[in-house]
């Protein structure tokens, strides 16, 4: 019953350390290398594009971190499975094709209300970016380095 407690708290911990360390390091990389200047559009989608592959990749890495504790705990027959479950699951799509045995289904829960998280905090991030990316042409395009005055 404690592994019920405890393993989901460890495995959402886990999973906001590597959010917040990909975030932190993606904001970083953004702010060195995006100054506000005239943005060309080319040059705004291979931002976007690489905000949208940083995100991906973090969260296919918290797929993998429940992934792996399923396959760990013999939830699932191989890391395969258990990372379609997971990745099925972590996303709230859940096809319901697969199920976790019934002492472990709350798991399957807190790794949903992960998921809603996790993405919800990406959301948040990618609208900092394209908010930043919009006031920073709106001053270029005002010479006022501020928002255009109505």
């Amino acid at each position: 019953m404690l592994l019920h407690v405890v393993a989901p708290a460890v495995l959402l911990s886990m999973c906001v350390v590597a959010h917040a360390l990909a975030m932190t390091a993606l904001l970083r990389h953004l702010t060195r290398s995006a100054r506000p200047r005239v943005l060309r559009i080319a040059a705004g989608m291979w931002i976007l594009i690489r905000v949208a592959l940083t995100m991906l990749s973090v969260h296919l890495l918290e797929i993998g971190i429940w992934a792996s504790f399923f396959t760990w705990q013999n939830l699932f027959p191989d890391f395969r499975t258990s990372f379609y479950f997971s990745a099925v699951t972590y996303t709230t799509t859940g096809y319901g094709d697969l199920v976790l045995p019934d002492p472990s289904r709350m798991l399957a829960a807190v790794e949903a209300l992960t998921g809603i998280l996790m993405c919800g905090w990406s959301t948040g991030i990618l609208f900092a970016v394209v908010s930043r990316m919009y006031f920073a042409q709106v001053a270029d395009t005002t010479g006022s380095g501020g928002a255009a005055q109505g």
